[in-house]
C-alpha cells in the first residue's frame, strides 16, 4: 500500500432498542435489568449463547462505566444485591 492510499473500515454502532417495559427517558432501570439479565443468561446458558449478547450490548450501551465497575466489584466480592444463580 502506498503512502497516498488509506484503508477505510466500516464500523457499525448499535445501541439498545426500545423496550416497552421502560418507556421513560430515565434508562437507569433498563440499564440495571439488562446487566442482571446478562449475568443470569450466561450463568444458565454459557457465554457462547448468542441471545445473551443482546443483554451485554444493551447494558454496555445504557449503563455508565462507573455503574458497571461498581456492580462488577460487588459481584466479585459476593455482595451484589441480586442472586444471579436463579
Amino acid at each position: 500500500m502506498s503512502d497516498n492510499e488509506t484503508e477505510t473500515k466500516t464500523i457499525t454502532i448499535r445501541t439498545a432498542g426500545f423496550d416497552a417495559r421502560f418507556p421513560n427517558t430515565n434508562q437507569t432501570k433498563h440499564c440495571w435489568q439488562n446487566y442482571v439479565d446478562y449475568f443470569k443468561c450466561i450463568k444458565a446458558r454459557g457465554e457462547d449463547f448468542a441471545p445473551c449478547q443482546q443483554f451485554f450490548r444493551a447494558y454496555h450501551s445504557l449503563c455508565p462505566n462507573d455503574f458497571i465497575s461498581k456492580w462488577d466489584t460487588q459481584r466479585e466480592e459476593g455482595n451484589f444485591p441480586v442472586n444471579l444463580d436463579s
